[in-house]
């Protein structure tokens, strides 16, 4: 068994059997698939007439169909002259094609470009000059279709697929992620979830260019032989009818769908006795919608995993033994990773959160500055600040680059939205420095109350004072029924909350 050597804790809630530490210090699984086309592989011989994909409204492939559809694109790909380590963009919705797509590429080779949808003409454009994709699965035009073809020569540490973050600033950086990273992402996701191949049916409701709903959700499924169930896209009320019409096991989604689809009134009707997982992730959950999801789904666990585009999904993972009674943290490293605390502030116990493991990727495609400093001595250097306790658990407490500075005190902008987050009928809260010549920032709060409220803003900062050190209170609040601006990632636009709210005068 292996020991780990970064920040350890009392609590040890995943085995580490079947692990070994390298000569370069990264602990890796033993026995995993090497690269995606031998897991790919493994998974058409061992189940070839098992139901792999269901696009819902369109097809259903199984693992021998699968295969070969994805065998023809990669002889269509290299009839179109892509070659080993050319770049194929990935421009198309949650679907059987995107993933037809997406291992047609591997198998010829290339290295796979997720696009989000979302993005502006312009935006796209700059993801496929920098990226410099030689060939783009756009939508509305046939796939590349040609003699069956299988790269022979594939290795773990090949490039596979390059992931672009969406950041709130600057232009995004593409994240390469090799071979080993899917591969070891994919056994971490089995792991910490539980997950059992048998009647196992997962439903993507989230979009598969991101690396929740590909590496943590997609690929785990395939590779132990699962049916992935896709939403091409994300509409509530199909979320709640394909949980029961195709008798869905596992859900992984963003808490906020789970919020809006336990609060429509077809989902009293549902009958979810058979979801064995529910997963979700991005960030620490409000204790009261965890209790709701347990309750909504009495036979499930239920985990909280958190990571990176750089991580190749999972880094950590809260499971269900302590979802309830921590919530405010996001779990533990989850195995093989290691973590540590870069620039530790004794008093506070933050630092930024380092991260070691197999399934950290290499660094920056086309940025060499970004890559080393990032990625330093084997450590990725996140840009999250965090708490480890003694226990093992770790609590992200605010991005780096979004930590308030206070009159020389730090103030944690996540900390102080999940407090406020927690008040009735608030649906989502940003806060952000507001300038000021005397302390150089304040705290300032915009909050979103949900459909219908109308907030005692004065009862509100009661309650946060309740759980807040009084310099970490907001002292200006700005209430708008407009949702909070966002990227096309989901991540909220702080720096145009920072310079284009009316914050008016402060009300402490």
């Amino acid at each position: 068994m292996i020991e780990k050597q970064g920040l350890v804790g009392t609590i040890q809630p995943f085995s580490m059997e079947g692990l070994n530490r390298g000569p370069d210090g990264i602990i890796r699984y033993v026995g995993t698939d090497a690269t995606l086309i031998s897991m790919l592989d493994r998974a058409r011989k061992s189940w070839p007439h098992s139901e792999a994909l269901v696009e819902l409204g369109g097809e259903r492939l199984n693992y021998a169909q699968l295969w070969e559809r994805s065998t023809t694109v990669a002889g269509g790909l290299k009839d179109l002259g892509v070659r080993v380590g050319d770049r194929v963009g990935l421009d198309l919705p949650n679907g059987v094609n995107w993933v037809v797509a997406f291992f047609g590429t591997l198998l010829a080779g290339g290295v796979i470009v997720p696009i989000n949808t979302r993005l502006t003409k312009t935006e796209k454009e700059y993801l496929i000059d920098d990226s410099g994709t030689k060939f783009l699965f756009a939508p509305d035009q046939q796939l590349p279709n040609g003699g069956p073809f299988v790269l022979e020569n594939a290795s773990a540490g090949d490039l596979a697929a390059i992931f672009y973050t969406s950041g709130t600033t600057g232009h995004p950086k593409g994240a390469m992620t090799s071979h080993e990273n899917f591969t070891s992402n994919i056994e971490t996701a089995v792991r910490v979830a539980r997950l059992e191949p048998e009647n196992l049916r997962s439903l993507v409701s989230v979009p598969l260019f991101h690396v929740t709903g590909c590496n943590s959700q997609l690929l785990p499924t395939l590779s132990i032989g699962g049916t992935v169930v896709m939403l091409p896209s994300f509409d509530v009320a199909r979320f709640i009818s394909s949980i029961a019409e195709e008798k869905i096991t596992v859900l992984t989604s963003v808490p906020a769908i789970y919020w809006l689809a336990m609060n429509q009134p077809q989902f009293l009707e549902l009958d979810t006795s058979r979801v064995a997982r529910v997963l979700y992730g991005g960030a620490p959950t409000p204790p009261d919608l965890v209790k709701r999801i347990m309750a909504a789904f009495e036979n499930a666990e239920v985990g909280n995993g958190f990571g990176l585009s750089e991580t190749a999904s999972i880094s950590t993972y809260l499971p269900h033994a302590y979802a309830a009674t921590r919530p405010e943290t996001v779990g533990f490293a989850a195995p093989p990773v290691e973590l540590d605390l870069g620039g530790l502030d004794e008093q506070s116990g933050v630092g930024e959160l380092l991260i070691k493991g197999p399934n950290v990727v290499s660094g920056y495609w086309n940025k060499p500055e970004a890559t080393s400093s990032t990625f330093v001595d084997g450590w990725l250097h996140s840009g999250d600040m965090a708490k480890i306790d003694q226990d093992g658990f770790c609590q992200i407490v605010d991005r780096k680059k979004d930590m308030i500075n206070r009159g020389g005190e730090n103030v944690y902008c996540v900390e102080v939205e999940n407090v406020l987050v927690e008040y009735p009928g608030i649906f989502e809260v940003a806060i952000v420095g507001v300038p000021d010549q005397m302390m150089g920032e304040k705290v300032g709060a915009v909050v979103v109350p949900m459909p219908g409220t109308n907030l005692d803003t004065k009862a509100l900062l009661e309650f946060a004072s309740t759980k807040l050190a009084p310099f970490k209170i907001p002292q200006f609040l700005r209430i708008q029924n407009e949702p909070l601006p966002r990227n096309p990632g989901g991540k909220v636009l702080k720096p145009i909350l920072r310079s284009g709210t009316d914050w008016g005068k402060p009300v402490k």
